[in-house]
């Protein structure tokens, strides 16, 4: 990835950036490498120092910006970052501060994927790694998760070139990208010769702005999905407005999660009625966790922590009764059970003599899945 957006940027100069962890829970180790600067520039950011990642690339970031204004600056994060929500981190304004913004207008984030390694990835779920996103401690996620959310992340993802006779398989890596992700460009390293599309990678657009980096992370923002089957990959949208009864939910898993290799969106539990539920899988490893509050009438506070979007979904869904309460998950997988999978999971809603009992009913139910407190569920 790097040499391309120097293709398309020779002058650029690159900020690569290393975060090692320390086992004992004080901050991590942040190395920083300069290139393309003076030498003055070099020896004043490549350095170690240690603390919260994104503080520190913010304040190298600004450095870089008071040295040399109007410079074009590629970011180069390591693997063991989380990108959504350490940019989100990255582009906020502590108070008597200027905003990032003032002084940079945000490219596209490319991730370079690798075809041979992608489905190995989204499928290792036997092995955890720590990340770095919102908070400066790192996060252990399962190796499938973690290579999620980096393609989920990413605005433009380039397939590495394989050799001539693995050419034809980068197809089906391409098509799943495409529906992980359907609003990216996904691009083969090849077409990238084309110097045209590699400004793409460089310049600033409406679609690369800073302005919504937190807004992507609230919980109940809609999962986009590409429509149609393309070698065999296919994402299903299931949605409802009534609450899942629990039980009935995890009974139904082993029939809904053996095709799927990725599915996110959230849920409206009956037994934690003002309670988001945030659904997340990857591979075999299914995460169920309670993920912040319903928006409500009279919750003034709420409603103006709530990104925009989040409001005006809010406004759009709202029920009298109900609220914006409700139901709506993403399934992408190969040859899976459309009908099936919808199914089920409309089996495992409340029905109507269940739904006339109201939420302090609810808290009755028998919940294997949450219990007393919220947990992960390897499947």
């Amino acid at each position: 990835m790097l040499d391309l957006l120097l293709r398309a940027s020779p002058d650029a100069l690159v900020l690569s950036v290393s975060i090692e962890g320390d086992e004992a829970g004080s901050y991590p180790f942040v190395q920083r490498f300069v290139a393309g600067a003076d030498e003055r520039q070099r020896a004043s950011l490549s350095q170690v120092a240690t603390g919260d990642p994104a503080v520190i690339v913010r304040q190298d970031l600004r450095a870089i910006a008071r040295e040399a204004p109007g410079s074009h600056v590629v970011l180069a994060l390591p693997g063991n970052v989380d990108p959504a929500p350490f940019l989100a981190e990255l582009s906020r304004t502590p108070l008597g501060r200027t905003a990032l913004s003032d002084h940079y207008d945000l490219a596209p984030l490319a991730v370079g994927v690798d075809p041979g390694r992608l489905l190995s990835d989204l499928g290792c779920v036997h092995r955890a790694v720590h990340v770095f996103g919102h908070h400066p401690h790192a996060e252990p996620l399962t190796v499938a998760e973690a290579a999620a959310r980096q393609v989920e992340a990413a605005q433009v993802m380039v397939l590495r070139d394989g050799r001539r006779e693995d050419d034809g398989r980068r197809e089906g890596p391409r098509a799943l990208l495409a529906h992980l992700n359907p609003s990216a460009e996904v691009l083969l390293d090849a077409e990238e010769r084309d110097s045209a599309r590699l400004t793409t990678l460089t310049r600033p657009g409406p679609g690369w702005t800073a302005a919504g980096s937190a807004d992507r992370l609230d919980v109940v923002a809609p999962v986009v999905r590409r429509r149609g089957v393309d070698h065999g990959v296919v994402s299903v949208l299931w949605r409802s407005r009534r609450p899942l009864h629990p039980e009935r939910l995890a009974e139904g898993l082993p029939q809904i999660m053996p095709a799927v290799v990725r599915s996110r969106g959230h849920l409206w539990v009956a037994t934690r009625p003002d309670a988001v539920i945030s659904w997340r899988s990857a591979g075999r490893h299914l995460e169920l966790r309670e993920a912040g509050r319903w928006l409500g009438d009279g919750d003034t506070e709420g409603w103006r922590a709530a990104s925009p979007q989040r409001r005006t979904l809010a406004s759009w869904y709202w029920d009298d009764y109900y609220g914006e309460r409700r139901n709506e998950i993403v399934f992408t997988g190969a040859e899976m059970d459309q009908f099936g999978l919808r199914a089920v999971l409309d089996a495992a809603l409340l029905d109507d003599r269940e739904l006339a009992l109201g939420a302090d009913r609810w808290s009755c139910l028998p919940d294997p899945l949450l219990g007393a407190d919220t947990q992960d569920l390897d499947g």
